[in-house]
């Protein structure tokens, strides 16, 4: 066995003690909340979060204008189609109007035309 471990309980609870005490040294070489290093420091995050904020809703209001503008320019380009589209069939719907008055007119100007040969028919006739 390569792992085998010859130290016994006495060595263990001693490393054991040595770590809880370099953690204890560490926690208490820490500086007071009051040092101004660590206020300064603190300050410094504070300033970093707020430019962070600041940034972040630069980022929304312009995300929000560009989606306003794409939504205004989409409303614009849609009326101009409704504009094309009512024009077209305002344009189609005269063109059928045109048609059927020529239409009628070439009705009407065949039924006189038919009227007047029997008109002309019955004077020959007399």
């Amino acid at each position: 066995m390569s792992a085998f471990d010859y130290r016994n309980f006495d060595d263990r609870r001693q490393n054991s003690q040595n770590a809880k005490a370099a953690l204890l040294a560490k926690f208490k070489a820490r500086p007071p909340a009051d040092d101004p290093d660590m206020i300064a420091k603190a300050q410094a995050r504070a300033e970093v979060a707020r430019a962070r904020e600041e940034r972040i809703r630069e980022r929304e209001a312009a995300r929000i204008a560009a989606e306003k503008k794409a939504a205004e320019e989409k409303r614009a380009r849609e009326e101009a189609e409704l504009a094309a589209q009512i024009a077209r069939e305002e344009a189609e719907a005269a063109a059928a109007q045109a048609r059927k008055a020529a239409d009628l007119a070439a009705q009407k100007a065949l039924r006189d035309a038919r009227y007047a040969a029997r008109k002309a028919k019955v004077k020959t006739r007399r």
